[in-house]
């Protein structure tokens, strides 16, 4: 185990569960995540092995006998009748026969119905009546000579959810992580590895979390298919429901009119709708309605009554367009239903994950750590909706006088959010409540912004804050805002003081117009800032103009050790190749250290670069540093330049590198960047 992992065990010890082991016992049996690791939560909620298979070995024993196969309901019926009573596990969802006067249960996948529910069963568990709950239940058999009366008789029921927890205690525990570890263990808790993510990477995951804890939190997340949007709201919690965009209706989502039946949102926590986009889907105009009116006011209409319910609503769909395409051509909601296309409903959402910027799901992303019972979390996060951090910020900060009432509180929503997830205690420095204030102002400047595209009645804002003690201004821009400034403003691009491009306007000997023709890019001395996440940086770009005419480059980085470093040292040895012309040599110097442990490998690393990148002209060598005292990385060329960089090469996040079918294994500019800074000075 990782030190991470036993910290975990020791201060949550019973409460968490080895990731790795749903896999392990799930099979082929189509259950939610949290039934799943309720049962491990039961038998292998330890850090001894010898428990551990144990406990497999029963939680595998259990489902083999009680849960039920849909394709073996008729297996299962046939074991109830001639035992009598058999335990089963399934879902089970229940619906008043007012006809008769009783309460009848529906089993998902026995395929048995019309077994009768007391009512105070019903009183315990509401939520059977909307939706459906999984559910261990004690299910006999006894015929009747009278065919009306159902043969089932359920004799216990029992949800599959956690049935008490010590929220003190929970309290008490997180003050021993520090605020890195306790961002890795919810990560690892909703099943991911936190080495393959990034700090703004880790809260975009995070952010999914909010509406469990936040009362009325309106989230949308759009992006490419398969990066994991709708898993945590079918898989996560018993508290959140999960429903196809075209599968509501007014009656199920709010309320039955007729009978007087509340929907979905009387019942459930958060209720998500799974492939939400789409231009050829026609949802119900008054079902938008009563959407934006309950959105907006958390109430909703029955006839002469109104009615309030504190369900959060999350929209996730996938994109059919990159991001430059959309804001040149249309928006970032273009992908949404007409009806729901509209600024009346857009502007009630508080945050706008950006899907592009979460990688597609694959395999090494998945943790084999420690991580919260996902149940145990959930009514955590469940218990958290009665408190309030919307205000923590204020000792520290004040949004901008220009941030307008619904701005204010989408924002200080999802801070709220946050602080509940990542500081429940309340004990955040003034540096992690600015982070926190940062991304969540940007969450809702990326709905707002798009807004005033849509329609022209809004009017600019600045979204942004100021520090309390110094009155210092902090302006916040998306980061789509900052990587594609061309296509981002609508009315024109401002313009950047010394960009470093300048144009030239010359006439064609063919023809009359004016053609714009650009110059080749001035050198200074300059400062970028690199963001997290942010696409379209290649070494082409960074150091290829300050590369050429250079016949000697002195590269100094210590970490040039694991095989992704060096594959960053090979392609910026590319660079230098293309930025040269084929009858020129330059030789190219490294100066690092040696790695204590894998010093053999890292040599051959290096050896292989130099015996390839020589018949590009390149003579590439290298030396370690004897005082492994080496700081600072840095980049000189003998044509007066010394190029600066924190990070060294090492710029990239981590992405599927030993596939050569994807793009951002051949193509730089399609990899997220980890935050960074370069400087480039004349020497």
């Amino acid at each position: 185990m990782s030190v991470l992992d036993d910290k975990i065990n020791e201060h949550f010890k019973g409460l968490v569960v080895r990731k790795d082991l749903v896999k392990i016992v799930k099979g082929n049996a189509i259950v939610p995540s949290y039934v799943l690791e309720y049962l491990l939560g039961q038998y292998c909620a330890t850090s001894d092995e010898e428990s551990i298979k144990s406990g497999i070995d029963t939680v595998k024993e259990i489902l083999g006998k009680h849960y039920v196969h849909r394709n073996e309901a008729g297996l299962t019926k046939s074991v109830i009748r001639e035992k009598g009573r058999h335990k089963v596990i399934d879902k089970i969802g229940v619906q008043l026969n007012d006809k008769d006067d009783v309460y009848e249960a529906t089993f998902s996948n026995l395929g048995v119905s019309k077994v009768l529910v007391d009512a105070d069963t019903i009183k315990k568990h509401p939520k059977l009546l909307v939706g459906g709950v999984w559910c261990i239940s004690d299910l006999e058999y006894e015929p009747s000579e009278d065919k009306r009366i159902c043969p089932w008789m359920m004799q216990s029921l029992k949800p599959i959810q956690l049935s008490h927890f010590d929220y003190d205690a929970y309290i008490a525990a997180r003050k021993n992580f520090t605020t890195e570890e306790w961002i890795d263990l919810l990560l690892q808790s909703i099943g991911f590895n936190p080495e393959m993510f990034s700090a703004r990477s880790k809260l975009l995951q995070l952010v999914r979390l909010i509406p469990f804890c936040e009362r009325n939190y309106n989230l949308i997340e759009l992006g490419p298919k398969g990066t994991g949007k709708s898993h945590i709201y079918s898989e996560f919690s018993p508290h959140g429901i999960l429903i196809s965009g075209g599968e509501v209706t007014v009656p199920k989502l709010f309320v039955n009119n007729s009978n007087g039946k509340l929907g979905l949102v009387g019942y459930w926590d958060a209720v998500a709708f799974d492939e939400f986009a789409g231009h050829d889907k026609k949802p119900n105009k008054a079902l938008v309605d009563i959407m934006k009116n309950y959105m907006a006011n958390k109430t909703f209409s029955r006839g002469v009554e109104t009615l309030g319910a504190e369900a959060s609503m999350v929209f996730v769909g996938n994109t059919q367009h990159n991001v430059p395409y959309m804001l040149k051509h249309t928006d970032l909601f273009d992908e949404l239903p007409s009806a729901y296309h509209d600024s009346a409903f857009l502007d009630r959402l508080h945050f706008y994950i950006p899907g592009w910027e979460i990688d597609i799901i694959r395999g090494e992303m998945f943790s084999d750590g420690y991580g919260f019972v996902v149940d145990y979390l959930a009514e955590i996060l469940k218990n958290q909706r009665n408190q309030d951090f919307t205000q923590a910020y204020t000792e520290h900060f004040h949004l901008l006088s220009d941030i307008s009432t619904r701005d204010r509180d989408a924002i200080q929503k999802t801070f709220s959010g946050f602080m509940k997830v990542l500081f429940p205690h309340g004990e955040a420095s003034k540096d992690e409540i600015e982070v926190l204030l940062q991304f969540s102002i940007e969450g809702r400047k990326r709905v707002k912004d798009q807004l005033m595209r849509i329609d022209s009645t809004y009017t600019a804002v600045q979204f942004g804050y100021t520090a309390v003690v110094t009155g210092k201004k902090q302006l916040v821009k998306t980061l789509e805002e900052k990587q594609f400034p061309q296509h981002y403003y609508p009315h024109g691009t401002p313009t950047a003081e010394g960009d470093g491009t300048d144009t030239e306007k010359t006439e064609t000997s063919s023809s009359s117009a004016t053609e714009v023709v650009p110059k080749e890019k001035v050198l200074k001395e300059q400062h970028l800032v690199i963001e997290e996440n942010q696409k379209g940086i290649s070494f082409d770009e960074l150091f290829g103009p300050y590369l050429k005419g250079a016949s000697e480059i002195v590269i100094t980085d210590a970490y040039i050790r694991k095989f992704h470093q060096a594959r960053n040292l090979m392609e910026f040895l590319e660079s230098v190749a293309r930025n040269k012309t084929d009858d020129e040599e330059v030789e190219v110097k490294l100066i690092t250290i040696e790695d204590e442990f894998y010093g053999e490998q890292q040599k051959d690393y290096l050896m292989s670069i130099q015996e390839n990148i020589w018949s590009a002209g390149i003579r590439f060598s290298w030396e370690f540093d004897q005082t492994n005292t080496i700081h600072a990385r840095h980049i000189v060329t003998n044509n007066g330049w010394k190029i600066l960089l924190d990070r060294g090469l090492d710029v990239f996040q981590a992405f599927e590198g030993k596939d050569a079918l994807v793009l951002a294994n051949r193509m730089q500019k399609y990899r997220s960047c980890r935050a960074f800074e370069v400087t480039y000075m004349r020497v």
